[in-house]
């Protein structure tokens, strides 16, 4: 799945000159962490609510409301701002979005295409993809298979689906130690005959779950 795929297009975005005090109603207005800074069409920053913070006077200040809205009104954008963020192509994978924002220990990234901002993909967007690659919400089944982690196992295992004439729509492999935990979503909330054949070709079941709404 692509980054494409799954971020926010045609996202809501602010200029560095803009003053700070336009930023921090926009957010709030649309209920938003996180905004692209732009230039005509290119990213030159991210503006979070944490930056706003960081310019911001502190609760513990001895200013007035009405000094502490002075101030504010004279910083832009620009002097908030993360400036150059890491940024990603729209036809990255997901997965290497996940990767940066690890190693980068951020939960945002910008999304170019032709050097344009594109968009922009979160943490949770891509919490909201691994649950419906997994397809956690599906009316169906979800058994987790022990295996041995050699070649064919994987095949042996989808002809017992076949066989029984189970449609496999979702499969996950968790490696181990000469074996893997194969979990495999179906269509068929009942298991009964499946789980009698799968024990019968020797595979342990390792755990069931079943969703019928």
């Amino acid at each position: 799945m692509y980054v494409r795929n799954r971020m926010t297009k045609s996202p809501i975005t602010i200029t560095a000159n803009a003053p700070i005090m336009d930023a921090v109603e926009v957010m709030r207005e649309k209920n938003l962490k996180r905004m692209p800074v732009v230039d005509g069409e290119k990213v030159v920053g991210v503006l979070t609510q944490g930056d706003i913070q960081k310019v911001s006077p502190t609760k513990a200040t001895s200013l007035s409301i009405f000094e502490i809205n002075y101030l504010l009104s004279k910083l832009t954008v620009k002097e908030a701002m993360t400036k150059n963020p890491v940024t990603i192509e729209a036809d990255c994978l997901l997965e290497e979005a996940a990767v940066i924002m690890r190693q980068h220990r951020i939960s945002t990234l910008p999304v170019v295409e032709g050097g344009k901002l594109a968009g922009i993909i979160t943490e949770s967007d891509i919490f909201d993809a691994f649950i419906d690659l997994l397809g956690f919400k599906d009316i169906g089944s979800r058994i987790t298979i022990e295996a041995a982690d050699a070649p064919g196992a994987m095949a042996a295992m989808s002809q017992i689906f076949k066989d029984l004439d189970v449609n496999i729509t979702h499969i996950a492999v968790y490696r181990g130690e000469g074996t893997s935990d194969v979990v495999i979503r179906s269509d068929v909330v009942d298991t009964s005959d499946l789980e009698k054949k799968l024990k019968e070709t020797g595979y342990k079941i390792k755990h069931i779950l079943k969703n019928d709404k």
